[in-house]
């Protein structure tokens, strides 16, 4: 029986039209709404990005209907396709402020995790996208009831023929940064977040597929290595003036400082000393910061400026146990997962190689963001994670129902293992502390209303669930702020020195927006505000009294600036970052350079681009280089690094 013609119409127009419909309720997911504004802001003027994406959808069904021969299957799966990532995206911008990237896939059990614990709510244009997509589905069941019966060769043609052309799609167009920029598609890996908003979530998400190749600077060479580490150490040699006129080492003599301190790292999760949005009209019924404020008076203080937002906690750590910047990394990878896959320069593989002893302390699952694997490779000899944890308290379990280690426990667990270890090795100890009672998300239900810190008055606007929030982030700030006093009071009476280095990983969306910081006016609704990645920093040790003002530093100056303080030898590589500290800029970070007198900007000076390229090139010999900076910095002992021999 021969099919009708307006049947045959309607079917052949059915995939085109159910994948156009697949992709608008997708961006509708990813940005809450899609309405006429943007259309007339972002879909119209990019409208080569969404033509892309709605071929691929329509490749997508049409290979499935070739494979199948089922509409409704073909239909609900390139729905899957098209919405589920959308989803996805929604919820990783509510959560960390960047959109849905490839690298993410390499994370899912650390996402899912989070998600799991965050309470996270079905929006309506999800529930408006299941609806339709149904319809969509059962439609294509009726429309294409009764269709002929296709053989197999003809199947076998149309779904390789499919197959090309989804090939040609993704890797002659979506994977050739040429031919996207001609379709008018500017990259912009510094602001993700933007870059989806103008091409939407597939073709933001292909394109960013070119990224994960790290290109080599095309200036490098050993003599180009070299001649920046002979530079450092030149400038080292005769520098007139130390980095901070305050510090321990610009005070004491030379022959009278400490040459091996005991050196504990402690990144609190989300810390940034909250009291400060008493300045901007919030006041709290305790103070919750009197420790921190105490020990800046005899210590070095300021700012780590985070490359992360809402999440992202390994790439701060990152920084700031190796000098390397994340920002020259793919946007959106995760270093831990993907690059410290072998023994590399790092501090305490550097500090192992001066003859210390090297542990790292996180009360969560070795596995998450695959520190089991990751901290050998930096230098670490032991890892003691949640599962090696016991008799720890733990709070929150509104959101996190196994509950999180509280920051109290940390401190003991911290002090444990500094004991272990002294009694084990006359070896000097580096320890390192990562911390998780104050994780996203927030609620006042996470503590009882005795154990909770209260807003006593707040600017008006804010809801009672967002200032709930805000209760529940300050406790946890008051926690951290009680571990700093407790560690300080401990190691204060320890007979060896020690040098205790404590602060925040990123700054986080309380109560899943930015209501906290506009309504106070602290800062904007942008996760690519500065003001939102400048965590609190305290240097303080038990052998020196002196103030520093650090001001904001780097994430990843952070050990660098420690061994400048307190009189380190510090390598080659630190000695260059030091001196960029001082001549350069303060800060090079995902698109934001701070200059020297703490302003900041998105286009940096030629100076400035100069010091950044060369931290680049010194940062991929070291990692994924030839080594020559190892062998000119005298480590070329560090284990399994390929020194170019």
């Amino acid at each position: 029986m021969k099919t009708p013609k307006p049947l045959l119409a309607l079917r052949m127009v059915f995939p085109l039209a159910a994948s156009l419909i697949v992709l608008l309720l997708g961006e509708g997911i990813a940005r809450g709404s899609l309405s006429a504004d943007v259309f007339a802001s972002f879909i119209f003027p990019h409208i080569g990005a969404y033509l892309l994406a709605w071929l691929l959808l329509f490749l997508v069904w049409l290979l499935l209907d070739w494979v199948f021969r089922c509409p409704p299957l073909s239909t609900l799966g390139m729905a899957v396709l098209g919405c589920a990532p959308c989803a996805v995206n929604f919820y990783t911008l509510q959560l960390r402020g960047e959109p849905f990237l490839p690298w993410d896939l390499a994370q899912v059990s650390e996402a899912a995790g989070v998600a799991s614990a965050a309470g996270l709510k079905i929006q309506p244009s999800m529930v408006v996208t299941i609806i339709v997509v149904l319809v969509l589905t059962v439609g294509s069941f009726f429309l294409f009831r009764g269709r002929h019966k296709q053989r197999w060769l003809p199947r076998l043609a149309g779904s390789a023929a499919t197959v090309a052309a989804l090939c040609l799609l993704v890797f002659g167009v979506y994977l050739q940064p040429a031919v996207t920029q001609v379709l008018g598609i500017t990259p912009d890996a510094w602001m993700q977040d933007r870059y989806y908003r103008y091409y939407g979530v597939i073709t933001g998400f292909m394109t960013n597929l070119t990224n994960l190749e790290i290109s080599k600077p095309e200036e490098y060479s050993q003599e180009a290595v070299d001649a920046l580490l002979d530079n450092a150490d030149e400038s080292q040699k005769f520098a007139t003036s130390p980095l901070y006129s305050t510090s321990y080492s610009a005070v004491t003599p030379k022959d009278e400082q400490v040459k091996q301190p005991t050196i504990i790292y402690v990144m609190d999760e989300s810390y940034w000393d909250v009291s400060e949005l008493e300045q901007y009209g919030i006041t709290f019924d305790t103070d919750v910061s009197k420790n921190l404020h105490a020990l800046q008076q005899t210590s070095a203080y300021g700012r780590a400026y985070s490359p992360s937002f809402g999440g992202g906690t390994c790439d701060v750590e990152f920084e700031a146990l190796t000098g390397y910047s994340v920002s020259f990394l793919p946007s959106g990878s995760k270093p831990y997962q993907q690059h410290v896959t072998k023994p590399m320069f790092a501090m305490p593989n550097y500090l192992k190689l001066k003859g210390y002893q090297t542990a790292a302390v996180h009360c969560f699952w070795a596995k998450y963001w695959s520190r089991d694997k990751a901290y050998p490779n930096l230098g670490f000899d032991d890892f003691i994670s949640l599962e090696d944890m016991h008799g720890v308290t733990k709070v929150r379990k509104h959101y996190w129902t196994s509950g999180l280690v509280t920051d109290d426990s940390m401190a003991d667990q911290i002090i444990q293992q500094y004991e272990s270890m002294k009694s084990s090795s006359d070896k000097p100890i580096f320890l390192h502390a990562v911390t998780m009672q104050n994780h996203t998300n927030y609620n006042k239900d996470n503590y009882p209303d005795d154990e909770r810190v209260k807003v006593l008055s707040h600017p008006a606007g804010l809801k009672p669930s967002t200032v709930g929030a805000l209760e529940d982030f300050a406790t946890g700030i008051r926690d951290a702020d009680a571990m700093m006093g407790k560690l300080t009071e401990y190691f204060s009476q320890v007979d060896e020195p020690v040098i205790l280095v404590f602060w925040g990983d990123h700054y986080n969306p309380i109560d899943s927006n930015y209501d906290v910081y506009t309504t106070t006016g602290y800062a904007s609704d942008s996760s690519a505000d500065p003001r939102l990645h400048q965590t609190t920093l305290l240097m303080w040790s038990n052998y020196s009294q002196q103030q520093v003002d650090l001001g904001t530093i780097a994430a990843y100056d952070i050990s660098p600036v420690m061994m400048d303080i307190y009189g380190l030898e510090e390598p080659l590589y630190f000695q260059f970052l030091n001196r960029q500290l001082r001549v350069a800029s303060r800060t090079n970070t995902r698109g934001t350079t701070m200059n020297l007198d703490g302003t900041t900007t998105q286009e940096p000076t030629e100076f400035q681009q100069r010091w950044s390229a060369e931290h680049w090139l010194l940062q991929y010999d070291l990692m994924f280089g030839r080594g020559y900076a190892l062998q000119r910095m005298g480590l070329a002992g560090l284990s399994g690094v390929d020194t170019g021999k």
